[in-house]
């Protein structure tokens, strides 16, 4: 009986480390200043989205590990809200709202991984919308963390942007 409290402490320390790892990503200076990614609640949303997309793609989804992942985003979330002054009362909407956000982006782009529209779903969510070159240098970005994650042991994206 220990040994599976014991498990499910690693397994959301693991969680915190890995969240830790794609924050720390998703808010490097580089996608705001050369990508033009909107330095707003909503920007940063969907950086966070996109890398939290990125991690996913090393685990299988019902892995305990990405549920553990998973429900420290939802934490971070829940934080992020309460910090720009969201009460108790409309939180759990709030929430829920966000909850929508992020699981659409993460069908956009399991889609878009699979096809060629990678571009196109960063268009519709990252720039929300508006059509900027940026979009195809945050696609090739992608692909090349995508393919440096599937070689590292740990969960590393390679180098930022411009570092390469």
């Amino acid at each position: 009986m220990l040994n599976v409290f014991a498990r499910s402490k690693q397994r959301r320390d693991a969680a915190e480390r890995l969240y830790a790892a794609v924050v720390s990503r998703a808010l490097e200076p580089v996608f705001f200043a050369r990508f033009g990614v909107s330095d707003t609640f909503d920007g940063r949303f969907d950086l966070l989205a996109l890398h939290v997309w990125l991690a996913l793609t090393r685990f299988r989804r019902d892995d305990p590990l990405a549920q553990a992942f998973i429900n420290r985003v939802f934490i971070g979330f829940d934080e992020a809200l309460r910090e720009i002054g969201a009460g108790d009362i409309g939180l759990g909407r709030r929430i829920k709202a966000l909850g929508n956000a992020f699981y659409g982006r993460l069908s956009a782009y399991d889609a878009a991984a699979a096809g060629e529209g990678l571009e196109a779903a960063l268009v519709r969510n990252l720039y929300r919308g508006i059509e900027t070159p940026a979009a195809a240098s945050m696609a090739s970005y992608i692909d090349r963390a995508r393919a440096h994650m599937a070689t590292a042991g740990e969960l590393d994206f390679g180098p930022l942007p411009g570092e390469e």
